[in-house]
């Protein structure tokens, strides 16, 4: 679950605060070796002992923002307030995680393609922000690779050989394990780096399942490591550390498959690290987060970063459940027991009657209840994890469990390792299941387990758990922006699941929009290698342009309702590295140009110069509303007046190019263009274009809130497409 946790109300209490300062004018304290004494000016002449012993100034940064993080009491925090030169003082944010066969279903193949004009990402290093890795895993061979850059500037923590020409860095910034290596014990960490970047691991399976070779988005990229997570979650201070040094290290791209709740960008530590980052250069992608399927649950949506949504793959692992009544209602397990009867077994409900607190299956909920030997119907929710449900199924006798789901996750399943037979069906096969239990005087079912299945012409689709705009932080910027595979994701494990496996050879199935953020940090390397010329606002804008809006059968994505996603879910689609890498023509942004924008969402100087870190005055910029920033998408509040919009495009492709403007009006909304058509003449010449938005008296638009549609530029080669979202007021 995203969020903070907020700090007590004890004055004496030590509590961690990230100290903002003003950057010091003389240029010789500006060294970074002298910015340790600017920082400890600011700290308490005569300091109360800390009980822990654990060093006061925890953090002291120099790319992300001017100044550092310390152990404090809220007394010293008050007097440090007096001192010229302070900023500001913020408690600790606490952020959580958000938790094979991809590159075939995203189009990449060995010795074409992308892979092939990428080098498979050769020369390129992603830097992973998570909870440490298994060094030893065969996914981080570096067979075939070179040895990382010549400005690589990274450091391995780890003792002996494990680091090597693929993970060429390794560093702990969880400030609960400080001192110790960044040794993976969650498995998130691992798992994501595996699926950014790992090698080719052939015959890699889960439980026997989704056979094949499993490797990353960019096999030839080099990894470098931040662990920055643990079990209670991942510390803000911390990860404005391991992104300070990423930067200083030379990563080309970050990967934060983590988040908390929406913050305003000055306040939030991933906003500020990554803006700090997209300055040098680096390309930062983040997940959305999994709190969907309602609104406005997103994070990350800095419009300098790269927003990720998740959805389905076309493969699945089915798990079917057959009632006594013949009906037969298909499911997804990723632990698939051969020797499990076919035979009928009698079915229950674990809320049925008195037990509605039961229905959940937490942990005890089941011991008073007759399940031995019986098929057991759980509730999908409650607070308790989907594993946890038939853990307690199984300690309470069950022979197996349906994990049914609630309304709010429609149709979505996932294929988890669960420790007994199971099968996850959706909110409608549930309502059907339950009903035939209340009809029946001795209802019976029993599990098939048919394997992998590969070829589901729906995908993808939006999983419910996928957090939805519109954006709360920046509204006028649509997010999410792209979506990738995020469910039921094959990928390196640091330790067995199915007790066989040597650690070094483990794979593990997890979902999470923690699992689709790798896959863009990946395909952004890709890209990188691909284009080393262009910057992040470049390559966001290739993917997001290329996306695909249409699923494998050609028709609209679907949410999990199985009804078309909205822009909120899908953002400009789903990705496609292929046509990514050859856009045509791509929406440029630089660092500076986000300063009209952050004064234009009503950002005071001081809070604009936290982001930005040099001196700024509002007054004096000429500051544009949200939507106004050169995005590759069109989020737009209508009231009775017209909006008018620029755009600038540049054109990546040949010379000599062509386009004409295609457009397809939310329902409500006139939408013009002008010019309607951009003649190009050389590579990199730039064209603008304004967008006039006027709202339509027609009755169409009803009482929705929002409309949706379209503006693509469309050459003989290339099609450049953008999503509109329009909020009527």
């Amino acid at each position: 679950m995203s969020g903070f946790s907020p700090a007590t109300a004890d004055k004496t209490q030590f509590k961690t605060y990230v100290i903002n300062v003003k950057h010091p004018n003389n240029e010789e304290v500006a060294e970074a070796q002298n910015l340790e004494s600017w920082y400890k000016s600011f700290m308490p002449t005569s300091m109360t002992s800390d009980s822990d012993q654990q060093p006061r100034i925890v953090h002291s940064y120099q790319h992300v923002m001017t100044g550092f993080a310390a152990r404090l009491t809220e007394d010293e925090v008050n007097a440090m307030k007096e001192k010229d030169g302070f900023v500001s003082a913020r408690p600790e944010k606490i952020f959580h995680l958000h938790t094979t066969h991809t590159p075939g279903f995203l189009g990449l193949h060995k010795g074409s393609g992308i892979w092939k004009g990428s080098n498979l990402g050769k020369g390129v290093i992603i830097g992973v922000l998570d909870t440490g890795v298994l060094p030893d895993h065969v996914s981080f061979s570096d067979a075939g690779m070179p040895p990382p850059p010549a400005k690589w500037k990274g450091k391995c923590e780890f003792k002996g050989t494990s680091c090597n020409n693929k993970l060429i860095g390794a560093r702990n910034f969880d400030s609960e394990s400080t001192g110790t290596p960044p040794s993976d014990e969650e498995g998130h960490g691992t798992h994501t780096a595996s699926t950014a970047a790992g090698n080719f691991v052939k015959h890699a399976s889960v439980f026997g399942n989704a056979k094949g070779t499993a490797v990353g988005m960019a096999p030839h990229a080099h990894l470098a490591i931040y662990k920055v997570c643990s079990e209670s979650g991942c510390a803000g201070s911390d990860i404005l550390a391991a992104i300070d040094a990423a930067i200083e290290d030379g990563v080309d791209v970050l990967s934060l498959s983590l988040g908390g709740q929406s913050f305003p960008f000055h306040e939030d530590p991933i906003a500020l690290g990554a803006f700090a980052a997209t300055r040098k250069g680096i390309f930062v992608s983040c997940s959305a987060g999994n709190e969907g399927p309602a609104n406005s649950t997103l994070s990350n949506e800095a419009p300098w970063i790269l927003t990720v949504a998740a959805s389905t793959m076309d493969r699945s692992i089915k798990a079917m459940v057959k009632l006594g009544n013949g009906k037969n209602f298909d499911g997804e397990s990723l632990f698939q027991p051969r020797d499990f009867p076919s035979e009928q077994l009698p079915l229950v409900y674990a809320g049925a009657g008195s037990n509605a607190s039961s229905a959940f299956c937490g942990e005890g909920s089941l011991k008073d209840l007759a399940v031995k030997g019986k098929v057991v119907v759980c509730d999908r929710g409650g607070g308790i994890s989907r594993i946890d449900k038939g853990k307690e199924v199984k300690n309470a006798g069950g022979a197996a469990m349906i994990l049914t789901n609630g309304k709010p996750d429609g149709f979505s399943t996932l294929a988890d390792p669960h420790s007994l037979p199971a099968a996850h069906v959706g909110y409608s096969a549930g309502l059907s299941i339950k009903a035939y239990i209340n009809s029946s005087n001795k209802p019976t079912a029993t599990l098939l387990f048919k394997g992998t299945i590969i070829g589901k012409s729906a995908a993808p689709e939006i999983t419910s758990f996928s957090s939805r705009g519109p954006s709360l932080a920046s509204p006028g910027i649509l997010k999410p922006d792209i979506t990738g595979p995020g469910v039921s994701v094959l990928a390196a494990w640091p330790s067995s699941v199915d007790n066989r496996t040597d650690s070094k050879v483990a794979f593990n199935m997890i979902s999470g929009t923690s699992m689709s953020c790798p896959h863009l940090s990946g395909i952004a390397a890709l890209l990188k290698s691909s284009h080393p010329e262009w910057s992040p606002a470049a390559i966001k804008s290739a993917i997001m342009t290329t996306a695909d809006v249409l699923n494998l059968k050609g028709d609209p994505i679907l949410d999990e309702t199985h009804e078309p996603a909205d822009v909120f879910a899908v953002g400009a689609g789903h990705v496609n590295p292929s046509r990514a890498n050859d856009p045509g023509l791509i929406y440029d942004i630089q660092p500076n140009d986000y300063i009209p924008y952050l004064c234009g969402l009503g950002y005071n100087d001081t809070q604009v110069r936290a982001i930005i870190r040099h001196k700024v005055q509002c007054s004096k910029e000429s500051s544009i509303p949200e939507a106004q920033l050169n995005y590759p998408s069109f989020s737009v509040a209508m009231g009775s007046s017209a909006l008018k919009l620029q755009r600038t495009v540049t054109n990546v492709g040949k010379a000599k190019a062509s386009y004409i403007v295609k457009i397809s009006a939310p329902q409500g909304v006139d939408v013009s263009v002008k010019p309607r058509k951009l003649d190009f003449t050389q590579t990199n010449q730039k064209k603008t274009y304004t967008v006039t938005f006027e709202r339509k008296d027609d009755g169409k638009s009803g009482s929705k809130p929002f409309a949706q549609g379209f503006l693509e530029w469309v050459s003989a080669k290339h099609s450049v497409r953008s999503p509109i979202s329009v909020k009527f007021e």
